[in-house]
C-alpha cells in the first residue's frame, strides 16, 4: 500500500462490502483478486481526486457498483507499468505462451 489515504481509517467499516465484491470476483473466475486489490483500486483510481470526502454509504455503494472490467483494466494498466520481463529473452517468450 503506498502511502496513506484519508480513507484508509475506514477500510475495516466496508470490509463486508469488499468482502461481498471480492466473492463476486471469485465466482465469475478472478479468483486471484484480493479485498485489498480492490480497496487498492477504488483508493488509487476512484476516490484519488475526490472534490469532497465520501460519506460511507457513498463508498459501499461504489464498491458493490464495481465491474470486473473497471478493474480488470486498471489491473492491466497496473501489470504493465511494472513488467519485468522482456520479450526478447527466448525462455520468457515460452514462459507466457504456457
Amino acid at each position: 500500500m503506498e502511502g496513506s489515504h484519508e480513507y484508509d481509517r475506514i477500510k475495516i467499516e466496508v470490509s463486508p462490502a469488499l468482502r461481498s465484491k471480492q466473492e463476486e470476483f471469485f465466482l465469475i473466475g478472478y479468483d486471484n483478486v484480493t479485498e485489498d486489490d480492490i480497496w487498492e483500486y477504488l483508493r488509487r483510481k476512484k476516490w484519488r481526486k475526490a472534490a469532497e470526502p465520501l460519506k460511507l454509504h457513498e463508498m459501499v455503494q461504489q464498491i458493490l457498483a464495481l465491474k470486473v472490467g473497471e478493474y480488470m483494466n486498471f489491473a492491466a494498466i497496473e501489470a504493465l507499468k511494472t513488467a519485468d520481463f522482456s520479450l526478447e529473452n527466448e525462455e520468457e517468450r515460452l514462459e507466457l505462451l504456457k
